[in-house]
């Protein structure tokens, strides 16, 4: 997901003797790459189509969507600046099919697990023509290489903020004081008191004899301490007040699927209503001013628990993680680990279960984080070139220009790349053999 040649030079180096054949050397053979993507593209729509499955592969179509606008940014601010751009690429490993306009290929490859934008000359090690050398990223201004560099995660923010929008003024947030029935209980023998008396999913319960509902537990202690007793429910349907008598029942006697709900020895009313909260939106101009205080409390909070996974105390969780492994999603130990791909389609399929906010929620922070990440100052992340720049332009004096020699931070670079390897094949084993539970409920 960076711009640097380095991770797409071991990516594919095991794979390049392979690599399919290119557009151009496909017309000679029927196309056949094309339509091997096509079919291919087709039959995993037609199962997940099958399967039911096919929300959660288009949310998965729309991250690694966002993999490819992050390499837009890059791509796009490059050719604005005059650089040479040779390679726009989705995935690694063996070529699918490309494609060439102008000077640029375009393809993908068999591995969707990121992309990359190859721009000559990112340092004094890549070899460039003579005749190109006026085009490189290293010959560039300080503005444009610092723009170039930065592009891919300003184009992350970008999403995030359109996305978080969108969740404060069209989907809507989660109020806890709006109480809302999720759903009816089940009871063994009969219905509920809250379906006898024409209670349904999706009435947000104002008020209990005649008291404004606050709160859950509040409503909740309204009707246990009125057992036998009338209570008179004011309730909120598709926009219309009305009011509802409904009478609880004592949940000592109350079972569900064979169990009592309720084993204590003083009564306890009921009414058989599962509780959730309601939502609240905000108007354009009010969501965007929520929208620019919930991004600057994002960031602030992802800098802090990349900051805690790699401290001296982060790390030994970590490792505990790797040897006792918890799954569920609250605990500190389960909170310090990396999502592979697997376990993001997991949590795309949770997503998607959950509601429309969930999968929003899921990409903004997915968003957020990897525009973080990518901006730390290390090579082969985009932040790594960011630093190099500002150090050259540091060091530069009278109009001189200091280029530094790159191959100073060769074994810093390899063992930033060591680390991500291992972090992600961590996660994979972690996600494969101890998935984590539900996050979204």
């Amino acid at each position: 997901m960076t711009i640097d040649d380095l991770d797409r030079t071991v990516a594919d180096a095991a794979a390049s003797a392979v690599e399919a054949t290119t557009l151009r050397d496909a017309r000679g053979q029927g196309g056949r790459p094309w339509v091997r993507v096509v079919v291919i593209g087709g039959v995993l729509l037609l199962v997940a189509a099958s399967t039911s499955s096919l929300p959660t592969v288009l949310v998965v179509v729309a991250i690694v969507a966002m993999i490819m606008i992050h390499e837009l940014g890059h791509f796009t601010v490059a050719k604005l600046s005059g650089m040479k751009v040779t390679e726009f690429f989705l995935g690694f490993g063996p070529k699918l099919f490309s494609f060439r306009r102008g000077e640029t290929e375009y393809g993908v490859k068999a591995i969707p697990a990121g992309g990359y934008v190859r721009i000559i000359g990112m340092n004094e090690l890549d070899e460039v023509a003579p005749e190109d050398e006026a085009r490189t990223y290293r010959n560039a201004s300080f503005p444009a290489r610092i723009a170039t560099s930065l592009a891919g995660s300003f184009m992350h923010f970008v999403m995030a903020f359109l996305i978080l929008w969108s969740i404060f003024s069209f989907v809507g947030v989660s109020d806890a004081s709006k109480i809302v029935v999720g759903g009816l209980s089940a009871f063994q023998g009969g219905p509920s008191p809250a379906e006898l008396a024409g209670v349904r999913p999706g009435d947000q319960i104002v008020a209990v004899d005649h008291h404004s509902v606050t709160s859950a537990q509040m409503l909740a202690q309204t009707i246990n301490s009125n057992t036998g007793k009338r209570v008179s429910l004011s309730i909120i349907r598709s926009g219309h007040a009305m009011n509802i008598n409904v009478t609880p029942t004592d949940a000592r006697y109350v079972m569900e699927a064979g169990h009592h709900i309720y084993t204590g020895k003083s009564p306890l009313g009921v009414i058989g209503i599962e509780l959730s909260y309601g939502t609240q939106t905000y108007s354009v101009i009010g969501g965007l001013t929520k929208t620019f205080g919930g991004m600057g409390s994002a960031t602030w909070q992802t800098i802090t628990a990349l900051g805690s996974h790699f401290s001296p105390h982060g790390i030994s969780q970590y490792i505990s993680q790797l040897a006792h492994p918890s799954t569920n999603p609250s605990s500190s130990g389960a909170q310090s680990r990396f999502e592979s791909p697997v376990g993001i389609v997991r949590l795309a399929s949770q997503a998607v279960q959950a509601g429309l906010g969930s999968v929003l929620t899921l990409l903004f922070s997915i968003n957020i984080f990897v525009g973080i990440f990518n901006l730390v100052p290390l090579l082969p992340l985009d932040g790594g070139h960011v630093a190099i720049s500002v150090y050259e332009w540091v060091r530069s004096r009278k109009g001189k220009r200091y280029q530094m020699d790159v191959t100073k931070l060769l074994p810093l670079t390899y063992l930033v790349f060591t680390v991500l390897v291992l972090l992600g094949l961590t996660a994979l084993y972690l996600d494969v053999t101890h998935p984590l539970g539900n996050p979204f409920g």
